[in-house]
């Protein structure tokens, strides 16, 4: 790891079977250099206290990247709000606390774009965290993600340590949710236009006009964007953020209408029939853009473009859909 101060040997990846935990265990298993500690869920719960207290002072890894969380859209988070704030609480607590008992000087936890006001300015930059009132519907997650923040920040503060964040935008990509009903917009079209393939329509309908814009990342982009964050040497990672503003958005810098989004899902499935919109139903937000200048300033951008990246999560998804069915 040439980049950082440290040069970390044994690095817990809590969150390896998720999408994102997933990618960034790909990146580090092929640097070859590194040892990487895992624990499934049934092997390890995070929110119990006197678990991961057990599992650090046994394992002691030199680093910690924190991708583990309790996840789920919008009906999820309103069926289940004090499961998503207990659960995401008691995992932060836990892993970052233990971290710093265990001696970790370096560790990297994953937030959401969801961190930030409902009504903020566009796009949205690192300051303006706890500045308005946050989405309703993802509020109970949102305040859960903004503490693992602070925790960070203020074991820094108090301990010396050297503790990161970084807030993705909307991500993307192979491992991606595919459910019928609970998936996010992406693989939800992708399943739609595939269906409509599949079953030789001519016509498909998105909801609401087709106007709000949104920014997609593709997860491989993710985990390389944070293993650069991660490895950032700690001179040069402070000197583009401040001890109680250090957070870093992660996104790639465009977006694109859904209208947009679903041309291009048509092209990469094959559809050649006509999208129409449906006004009749909710648009949602008009614009979700993350600044990402803070990260541009420290040397990294994404590299993979969104035709090519739904292209290949497309063909994860052609490979994979037996199993996806079944699960």
């Amino acid at each position: 790891m040439s980049q950082g101060n440290v040069n970390p040997r044994r690095i817990y990846v809590a969150g390896h079977r998720g999408m994102v935990g997933g990618a960034i265990v790909r990146q580090l298993s092929a640097r070859g250099d590194t040892q990487i500690i895992t624990r499934t869920r049934a092997e390890l719960d995070l929110t119990s206290q006197a678990a991961v207290a057990a599992f650090f002072a046994a394992e002691r890894p030199d680093a910690v990247i924190l991708a583990a969380a309790k996840v789920g859209g919008i009906h999820a988070n309103n069926a289940y709000p004090a499961d998503f704030i207990y659960e995401n609480l008691m995992i932060q607590g836990n892993v970052i606390h233990q971290a710093y008992a265990a001696g970790v000087q370096r560790l990297l936890q994953l937030g959401s774009s969801c961190i930030y006001p409902r009504a903020v300015p566009q796009p949205m930059r690192e300051d303006a965290l706890l500045t308005g009132v946050l989405e309703q519907t993802n509020e109970p997650y949102a305040i859960a993600k903004i503490a693992g923040i602070k925790l960070c920040e203020s074991y820094n503060r108090q301990h010396g340590t050297d503790y990161r964040s970084v807030m993705p935008t909307n991500l993307y990509g192979p491992g991606d949710n595919f459910h019928p009903e609970n998936s996010h917009v992406l693989p939800a079209m992708l399943l739609r236009f595939h269906d409509a393939v599949q079953r030789g329509l001519g016509q498909v309908t998105i909801w609401g006009s087709g106007t709000p814009r949104r920014e997609f990342l593709h997860v491989d982009d993710m985990a390389a964007a944070s293993l650069f964050v991660f490895d950032l040497a700690a001179e040069a990672y402070r000197a583009q953020t401040q001890p109680m503003l250090s957070h870093v958005n992660v996104g790639s810098g465009s977006d694109v209408s859904i209208f947009e989004l679903a041309e291009i899902v048509a092209r990469v499935t094959g559809f050649a029939g006509e999208i129409v919109t449906d006004p009749s139903k909710p648009d949602g937000t008009m614009r979700k853009l993350m600044d990402v200048s803070r990260l541009d300033q420290m040397g990294w951008r994404a590299t993979i473009a969104l035709e090519r990246g739904i292209a290949e999560t497309y063909r994860w998804f052609l490979d994979n859909q037996t199993a996806l069915r079944a699960a």
